[in-house]
């Protein structure tokens, strides 16, 4: 158990590379179950994630291989084993095994997903998909038991635009007799990466970036190798840390059209914001516009950005709204911010934030992944050291995050929690 500290202050330049796409690594791993053959999968995150769920494979038969950012898979020997507890329940995205398993097995049992506590994220659509597509589902003891003699190819409407549910969906039905149609699909680029591997594979996607997704189910896929995006979510937080602290900071190896809700806020609070051909070059400028923030589904702003961008609003000039129409439970950090010094009021799914207070440095705890990022961010522009417990939520999601500081100039470690910490922890 370690904590991180963080001393505030430092002004930060230098070049920033951008890891794989931790939301496509996540539903990318299981998709190879669906393969008959080997899976190679590169420019993975490295994140506790990635290696859950490659154990999680193994569990189930396959062997994986895992060296620096690429992952061999071989599924030949997979075989529909239960998996109803231990680290399916870690892991928030071990829903997508459900998709996968059942779409090679026709049956699958998996413990209800665990990760990052948002409030309810209810699986009802994922069920829904599956049932139309003739499978029965139940819920036993906390762990879902699909089962289906042959799936079929239907229309799935989704009632509410869920980007796990769109590629639990794609997942399930690649295999399925007959044409899939989800309408009201999620946009995001990752359910496009997800389709793009499957379609290499030998799957037939159309429409997949859109709201309507056509699958036309196949006997067989294949196995084959892929890259996967980088992560937007990522770079969207360096781009906030060097809206906050940058003389001038390179993000590389982005999609810069991923980024597009970003840069334009960023823009409006008076950052120089330069997207080139793979890379985002960043200078902050000493004073800065409060702007108004809303989440919405890709391409809107990303509800995963909404929480480090709450620091940044903390260092503007006048009063700033965010509201985030995703997750309610969102606004976990906003406590500890207030611990550091900031002046934020929540009203429902809103805060309001008033800016042009200095944060000061404090003791403060990540509740979870993107909330860490908060509190990182926030930790580099106060005065003073910032400790942070709780790491474990920020590693799920961010690679080499102490090196990538240090290379722009952070002056960022960690260090054991020591037993009276520890007691805490245990309590909390």
């Amino acid at each position: 158990m370690e904590k991180l500290l963080i001393e505030g202050g430092h002004p930060l330049e230098g070049t920033v590379q951008i890891s794989g796409a931790k939301n496509s690594a996540v539903a990318l791993i299981p998709a190879a179950i669906l393969a008959d053959s080997t899976v190679t999968i590169d420019n993975l995150p490295d994140i506790s994630d990635v290696e859950t769920l490659a154990y999680l494979l193994e569990e189930i038969g396959g062997s994986t291989e895992l060296s620096d950012d690429t992952l061999v898979i071989h599924p030949e020997n997979m075989f529909s084993m239960p998996l109803p507890n231990g680290r399916v329940k870690k892991l928030r995205a071990s829903y997508y095994m459900m998709g996968a398993m059942l779409g090679k097995f026709k049956k699958a049992a998996i413990g209800l997903p665990g990760g990052c506590n948002l409030g309810p994220r209810p699986i009802d659509q994922h069920i829904k998909g599956f049932e139309a597509l003739g499978a029965k589902v139940t819920n036993e003891q906390g762990a879902i038991y699909l089962q289906a003699d042959e799936l079929v190819g239907a229309r799935i409407y989704l009632d509410v635009v869920s980007v796990g549910a769109t590629i639990n969906i794609m997942l399930a039905a690649v295999k399925a007799k007959g044409q899939t149609v989800i309408e009201n699909a999620a946009k995001e680029p990752e359910i496009i990466d997800v389709a793009t591997l499957l379609t290499s594979m030998g799957a037939n996607i159309k429409g997949a970036g859109t709201n309507v997704i056509r699958i036309d189910g196949v006997d067989k896929l294949n196995g084959c190798r892929h890259s996967i995006i980088p992560d937007r979510i990522e770079a969207g937080t360096y781009m906030i840390i060097a809206a906050a602290m940058g003389k001038g900071v390179t993000v590389d190896n982005v999609i810069p059209l991923h980024l597009e809700s970003v840069s334009s806020k960023l823009r409006e609070m008076g950052v120089h914001v330069e997207a080139r051909d793979d890379s985002i070059y960043i200078e902050s400028h000493s004073v800065l516009s409060p702007v108004d923030v809303k989440t919405l589904v890709y391409p809107g702003f990303a509800t995963d950005l909404q929480q480090p961008f709450t620091s940044l609003l903390t260092k503007s000039d006048g009063s700033s709204i965010v509201t985030d129409t995703i997750y309610s439970a969102r606004f976990k950090h906003i406590d500890e911010l207030r611990r550091m010094g900031a002046s934020i009021k929540v009203e429902g799914r809103s805060a309001l934030v008033n800016g042009g207070t200095r944060l000061q440095g404090a003791k403060v705890r990540a509740s979870d992944l993107r909330a860490g990022a908060a509190l990182v961010v926030a930790g580099l522009m106060a005065e003073g050291v910032t400790e942070i417990t709780g790491v474990t939520h920020i590693d799920r999601g961010y690679a080499f995050l102490e090196e990538k500081l240090k290379g722009l100039g952070a002056n960022i470690w960690r260090e054991p929690l020591n037993a009276e910490e520890l007691e805490e922890v245990k309590s909390s």
